[in-house]
């Protein structure tokens, strides 16, 4: 099954839904993270190590958060579909009927209109707001919203 442009990207044979940070995206940073930390090895200013060193660390950490949740967001199949998100501290699931409200926010960051998926969920006793970008979808976070709705069959009250 070859996905749609923009939609998701099954990952196994029950074809489950599944939204991460493109794997090339992640090298990349990976290798820049390298790159800066060889530079802070080989510098000869403590100043310039120091900073270049810590900005090693920032792309290296945020290479390995993103290989470590990977997938961010999937939809297991069957009878009643559960929404998976991988956190730090692992996966958590949710049933449709802890899904309290799925949308899309357009938050204004360096002078554009950014989309981001919302989502209000139950976990344990409390609420929690998820939210995620195009970094932690790979796609665009309206496309994302579409296919969640369709596959876990969200009612109108849930959207907005």
């Amino acid at each position: 099954m070859i996905p749609e442009p923009g939609g998701p990207v099954p990952r196994d044979a029950e074809t489950r839904i599944a939204w991460t940070t493109p794997t090339p995206a992640l090298v990349a940073v990976t290798v820049g993270g390298v790159i800066l930390a060889s530079a802070a090895i080989l510098g000869t200013d403590a100043a310039s190590r120091l900073l270049v060193g810590l900005a090693a660390v920032g792309l290296l950490a945020l290479a390995g958060l993103g290989f470590r949740q990977r997938p961010r967001l999937s939809v297991l199949p069957g009878a009643e579909p559960r929404l998976v998100v991988r956190t730090l501290t692992g996966p958590d699931e949710y049933a449709r009927d802890q899904i309290l409200r799925a949308r899309v926010i357009s938050y204004r960051r360096l002078g554009r209109k950014v989309p981001m998926l919302e989502l209000d969920v139950q976990h344990a006793d409390a609420e929690r707001l998820l939210i995620f970008g195009r970094w932690d979808l790979g796609v665009n976070p309206e496309f994302v919203y579409r296919d969640l709705v369709a596959a876990l069959r969200l009612s109108e009250d849930k959207t907005s």
